[in-house]
C-alpha cells in the first residue's frame, strides 16, 4: 500500500488509522532518513492504539513502553552497534509478546526481526512539496 501525505497532519492521521488496525503480537518496522517524519508517524500510531501519554523518540534508551489497548513498545535502534545490544534489552520478549512493537531504523537489526514483520518506509520529496511524504506499507 502506498499513501501520499501532504503534511505532518496527514502522516499522523494515516499512522493513527494503521495503529487502530494493529493487532497484538505484530511488529512494525519503520525506516526513512532523518527528518522524514518517523516520530510524527510513531505519535499517530500510538494514538491509534489508545496511548494517551506523550510519545517521544527513545533514541538514547532504545525502547519506550506505553499503555494503550495493548502494550505499545516504541524502539529506536539508530544507536545500536550490534544485535547483542538487542539481546541485552530482551527484544525477544517484546517482539514475540502480547504487545505491538514499532521499530525505527529496523534495517539496522534486520537479522533478528520476525519473519512476519510489516515494513513501513517514509520518503520525502521536497521537489513536490516541503511537507510531501510517500509512505509505503508492506502487506
Amino acid at each position: 500500500m502506498i499513501y501520499e501525505s501532504k503534511s505532518s497532519g496527514d502522516t499522523f492521521a494515516f499512522a493513527e488509522k494503521l495503529g487502530a488496525q494493529a493487532q497484538a503480537g505484530q511488529v512494525y518496522c519503520l525506516s526513512g532518513e532523518l527528518g522524514a517524519g518517523k516520530t510524527v508517524f510513531a505519535k499517530g500510531f500510538a494514538k491509534g492504539l489508545g496511548v494517551t501519554n506523550e510519545v517521544t523518540s527513545p533514541t538514547f534508551c532504545i525502547v519506550n513502553e506505553y499503555a494503550g489497548r495493548v502494550p505499545f513498545y516504541h524502539f529506536d535502534v539508530y544507536r545500536i552497534e550490534n544485535v547483542d545490544e538487542m539481546e541485552n534489552i530482551g527484544y525477544i520478549e517484546y517482539f514475540y509478546g502480547r504487545g505491538i512493537c514499532l521499530v525505527e531504523w529496523a534495517e539496522l537489526v534486520q537479522e533478528i526481526l520476525p519473519h512476519d514483520a510489516r515494513f513501513i518506509r517514509i520518503t520525502k520529496d521536497i521537489e513536490k512539496n516541503e511537507d510531501y511524504r510517500k509512505i509505503e506499507v508492506s502487506e
